[in-house]
């Protein structure tokens, strides 16, 4: 199909995007890579007013750690965030970005425009969720820092106003005995999760100090808090990676598709969860 009319603005840089997004509202769409709205324009799925095209805006490509965060610009794509040296230590996120798309999908797909999009199925909500990541929404009257926790909140739904961009991620910097890992069940290399863990791991001596433990898929991105209870606190041990794995799986709402019935896709979380635990739990431990 041939999308609908539409105005086309490209500013130069991030003042001028948040000023057309300040008059224009929900009439506006973002273009960054594009692989997100495109398909939506083609099918008039989306029939904006005007796109606004960010290729132009600089500031908004880079990785940074600083004051006790990895920063990254909404504008960085998948893979750059494989291969920046910002992220070397950030082995979940490296692994988790690689499994994404095709390498045209990853050279022009941006963190940003996978997160604002907030498709059921993608991996970026996991990660931030698992990590406790929050997110900087932009407007002509500041900055709003959300908690990732808070950002996702359905499916193609987050907390984004009208007048808003996402201009950043904020992960908490890896520190001694953390560490984090990310399983997903795929057709095919590069597809959609048909079920993704991610999995963020604090150890203090013999104890779990912290867990983040995120699902996407099933239907969409959430926190697996039940899981999270029962392993704070706890010894890392096969039998709590189990417990908590029954746990997240108990918590997960799948639903049958054409990727799987249900019950297959919450057995697989049991799975991708244990082993998105043991692989965790083996960085945490090896990272002092």
């Amino acid at each position: 199909m041939i999308p609908g009319e539409f105005d086309y603005e490209r500013p130069s840089d991030l003042g001028a995007v948040l000023r057309v997004l300040d008059e224009r509202g929900d009439e506006a769409k973002l273009l960054a890579g594009g692989h997100s709205l495109l398909p939506l324009l083609k099918f008039r799925l989306a029939q904006p007013e005007v796109i606004v095209d960010l290729r132009s805006v600089t500031g908004l490509d880079t990785i940074t750690e600083t004051d006790g965060e990895l920063r990254i610009g909404a504008l960085v794509t998948h893979a750059q965030a494989m291969t920046d040296p910002a992220t070397e230590r950030y082995i979940m996120l490296r692994e988790m970005a690689a499994g994404i798309g095709d390498r045209q999908v990853r050279n022009w797909g941006t963190i940003g425009g996978s997160c604002a999009h907030a498709d059921p199925n993608s991996d970026w909500p996991a990660l931030l969720i698992a990590a406790r990541a929050s997110l900087v929404c932009s407007s002509v009257g500041g900055e709003r820092v959300v908690p990732a926790r808070d950002f996702f909140t359905g499916v193609f739904e987050t907390a984004i106003e009208s007048n808003e961009m996402l201009t950043e991620v904020r992960i908490p910097a890896r520190t001694a005995n953390t560490g984090g890992a990310y399983q997903k069940l795929e057709r095919r290399a590069g597809d959609f999760s048909t079920v993704g863990v991610a999995v963020r791991m604090h150890l203090d001596g013999g104890t779990i100090a912290q867990a983040g433990v995120a699902l996407t898929a099933v239907p969409s991105p959430m926190a697996a808090t039940d899981a999270e209870a029962i392993l704070v606190g706890a010894a890392p041990s096969e039998e709590s990676f189990a417990a908590a794995a029954d746990a997240a799986a108990a918590q997960s709402e799948p639903v049958n598709d054409a990727h799987g019935p249900a019950d297959y896709k919450r057995a697989m979380v049991r799975e991708m969860t244990l082993r998105a635990l043991r692989l965790a739990h083996e960085r945490a431990a090896s990272y002092a």
